[in-house]
């Protein structure tokens, strides 16, 4: 086991050296943005009037139902424990360089689920399924890409992301007396059974509960920041002072890159709102709606709602609580610290009531990407026996994330998210060209008064298409 986790940690590292993930993260982001002639500013108004229209179809998924599918993955653990996590490790800028990945970022997730939703492929009812694999293989002609992307996928979202989830919510509990080493062992095997209840089960009525309760919890948990800050309102010149004083720190950021604010600010925030990784155009692509274009601007909002919105009301009630932070501290101890020391005891139960339900929906969310995954790389579909064995193993890996320990599971998960990137992203900027040409058909369209359809003929888009004709 312990080679195991030295190679992870070796492979991480390397990873996110400043010429790997970084540099393809941000450079590739930053290209897009240009091109797009910076489509976060110039049509962010425009993202907020498509996310509440009505599918073309009956049977069709809105803009909006898509979006909470990917949300669902986001919100919680990346929001919180993310945040937090990135605070103790590399300071205060950590934030502010969140908040760059997430506004450069906006631009790449335009880019990837426009393309989802170009080469979507149609189910027998009607509706519509795809991602990244899809693209790769009818727009690049490279299967073997799509397949390499999808096992990247499996091992992102139901072995790393979903361990980090059990991990980070039994960590939640270490606040409270009650804690011993058996208490993760209890909340890893009530999730383990909860989880395999809806994906081996097949029980939907509880992902439906939480589906209404998990975002009343994210409204509740912004407020509950928010009345923080206000308790805290004279702490709020110095906290602002401390992340752009520490985001700027340049001797202490190259004097160790790996461990700086501008690492784990790029790493954090990679793993709270995904842009560039792949992951959302999977849902993206079962939108139903007019226009692609339509739904790359709903997936660029989202990543602003999630890092812009959540993680810095995180951020914002930690640094301005007066509680201090370490790097030897774990995110969960301090969020639980800071609630505390400014809510008494209702904060840490609060907390851990909402990352329950936060971590619970993260898990079926994750999930959700990965048996679609598994029928791409065998190119037929799933057996039964086959299905159910791989359910099995995603549900003991539930399991095995909540007793691991804390550097296990964040290695794992920055290890297969770099990969994802160091894949999808320069496969978004070769396939620029049909996502631009679709941006610009919007446009051209919105300025005559229409609201836009799309015809893919029309941009030059040569490929046999399931939709668009």
């Amino acid at each position: 086991m312990d080679l195991i986790n030295s190679i992870i940690s070796a492979v991480s590292g390397f990873l996110y050296q400043p010429w790997c993930v970084p540099l393809i993260l941000l450079a590739g982001g930053i290209i897009l943005t240009v091109r797009s002639k910076f489509i976060q500013v110039r049509l962010f108004t425009e993202s907020f009037k498509v996310i509440m229209e009505k599918p073309k179809t009956e049977n069709g998924i809105s803009s909006f139902g898509a979006l909470m599918v990917s949300t669902a993955s986001r919100v919680g653990t990346g929001n919180i424990i993310g945040v937090a996590t990135a605070i103790c490790a590399g300071g205060a800028g950590a934030v502010f360089w969140m908040w760059v990945t997430a506004v450069i970022g906006g631009a790449s997730a335009f880019v990837e689920s426009t393309l989802a939703q170009i080469y979507k492929k149609k189910n027998d009812d009607g509706t519509s399924y795809g991602g990244p694999a899809f693209y790769m293989r009818d727009a690049l002609g490279q299967r073997w890409l799509g397949v390499i992307f999808s096992i990247l996928i499996i091992a992102t979202y139901a072995v790393g992301y979903n361990m980090l989830a059990a991990y980070n919510l039994q960590d939640t509990f270490t606040a409270f007396d009650f804690y011993s080493k058996t208490t993760a062992i209890v909340i890893g095997v009530i999730l383990a059974v909860l989880f395999g209840i809806i994906v081996i089960g097949g029980a939907k009525r509880l992902t439906k509960v939480t589906e209404v309760m998990v975002p009343v919890m994210g409204v509740l948990y912004v407020i509950v920041a928010i009345i923080v800050l206000i308790l805290n309102a004279k702490q709020i010149p110095a906290m602002f002072g401390m992340i752009f004083e520490s985001a700027f720190d340049f001797k202490a950021i190259f004097g160790g890159f790996a461990g700086s604010c501008i690492m784990n600010g790029i790493k954090r925030g990679l793993y709270s709102n995904e842009a560039g990784m792949g992951s959302a155009p999977n849902a993206a692509a079962t939108a139903d709606v007019s226009h692609p274009a339509k739904q790359g601007l709903v997936q660029m909002l989202s990543v602003f709602i999630d890092t812009l919105l959540i993680c810095t009301a995180t951020a914002f009630m930690c640094l301005s609580s007066g509680v201090e932070f370490n790097g030897e501290m774990g995110g969960a101890s301090y969020v639980q610290s800071a609630m505390q020391a400014n809510l008494g005891d209702f904060g840490p139960i609060f907390l851990s009531v909402a990352m329950s339900l936060f971590a619970f929906t993260t898990l079926i969310g994750n999930y959700s990407y990965c048996e679609g995954c598994l029928r791409f790389i065998l190119n037929r579909e799933v057996s039964k026996t086959g299905l159910l064995a791989f359910r099995m193993i995603a549900t003991a890996l539930v399991f095995l994330g909540a007793v691991a320990s804390a550097g296990t599971v964040w290695d794992l998960a920055d290890m297969t998210q770099g990969l994802m990137v160091i894949v999808n992203v320069p496969v978004i900027l070769l396939l620029m060209k049909p996502a631009m040409a679709c941006l610009e058909d919007y446009c051209r369209q919105k300025k005559e008064g229409k609201n836009p359809e799309f015809i893919a003929a029309k941009v030059g888009i040569k490929e046999e298409l399931d939709f668009w004709k």
